[in-house]
């Protein structure tokens, strides 16, 4: 069975460049990697709904309901699902860059106590019994402060989601850090989470040196799929 990684973090925390770069390793490695990202702005119909949402076309961030935007990025994924089975079953390793870990942050910040958790059930529900999306095998966040963000975001290259320097997400830093402290709660909480950190000593630490935990995370879960095939 192929192993599904999902890497998980606020906006400009490197999921991008860690993902890229952990698929090139794994193939040097002599697996068969292969990277997906989520949400696909460009692929699906709720990926363009998305794009809209994100650029501030519904309104702003608490115009719309928690609960509905969630079902946007589960749709998106949910189209998704057969190319997302298909990369499975023709590779050793699945690389997600956001999956449903996202959604489970990013909407459950904009909410507080019993109603936080009654959504990040919902979430679940719709998006693993519902749509029967995979489960990863493992959620690995890339945590990093406001300020590392930011010098990341700096460096972030054009995207097909937005023409903006930032959207609405991303603009709004008071957001971010509930999306973040929501991330670490659930990775507190969840056996299969867990946490890398992008500072040492306040310092960005070294794109490889990061790459090097992520997959130091992972080769003991590939050679236990060997051994067991």
């Amino acid at each position: 069975m192929t192993l599904l990684i999902a890497i998980e973090g606020i906006d400009g925390s490197g999921k991008g460049t860690q993902s890229t770069r952990l698929v090139e390793r794994l193939r040097e490695s002599g697996l068969s990697a292969a990277r997906m990202q989520f949400p696909r702005y460009s692929d699906t119909s709720f990926g363009t709904a998305i794009g809209d949402f994100l650029n501030g076309k519904f309104g702003d961030l608490d115009a719309v309901h928690p609960q509905l935007a969630a079902v946007l990025y589960a749709g998106d994924r949910f189209e998704s699902k057969s190319e997302l089975e298909s990369t499975l079953q023709s590779h050793d390793v699945l690389v997600l860059d956001r999956y449903t870990g996202s959604s489970l942050a990013h909407q459950g910040a904009k909410l507080e106590g019993d109603e936080r958790i009654q959504l990040l059930q919902w979430i679940d529900h719709m998006e693993h019994s519902v749509f029967q999306l995979p489960r990863p095998q493992l959620n690995i966040l890339i945590d990093i402060t406001s300020d590392g963000r930011q010098e990341l975001v700096g460096r972030k290259a054009a995207r097909d989601d937005t023409d903006q320097k930032a959207d609405i997400q991303e603009a709004d830093q008071t957001y971010l850090e509930r999306v973040r402290g929501c991330y670490r709660e659930l990775a507190a909480a969840r056996e299969d989470w867990t946490v890398v950190q992008s500072l040492r000593d306040g310092e960005l630490r070294d794109v490889e040196d990061i790459n090097t935990e992520l997959l130091s995370l992972i080769t003991p879960l590939v050679d236990r799929r060997r051994s067991d095939s």
